[in-house]
């Protein structure tokens, strides 16, 4: 499964991805301004609102044709964990 991280925190970006790698997900984290080219087709899009901007979001939501979209305000570990356990089999 692919999944795409849209914002969080620098610092827990190495964190993020050996969770996804826990779940035996492909994984690929912005945290920093991107290209539509970047993102490609995931199966899961995950959006960390409360630290990211609405230009990076609307260019993430805009950029291809994405199986799932999940929001979440928190960005913390605990919150990417419960996402993943819910969209991942």
């Amino acid at each position: 499964m692919k999944v795409i991280i849209i914002g969080g925190n620098d610092c827990m970006v190495d964190n993020y991805k050996n969770l996804c790698k826990q779940y035996k997900c492909k994984v690929k984290v912005f945290t920093q301004p991107f290209t539509k080219k970047q993102i490609g087709n995931p199966d899961l899009l995950i959006l960390f609102t409360n630290t990211v901007s609405h230009k990076m979001i609307h260019c993430a939501l805009s950029a291809g044709k994405q199986n799932e979209v999940v929001r979440s305000h928190s960005s913390s570990m605990s919150a990417l964990r419960d996402i993943l356990d819910k969209h991942v089999c």
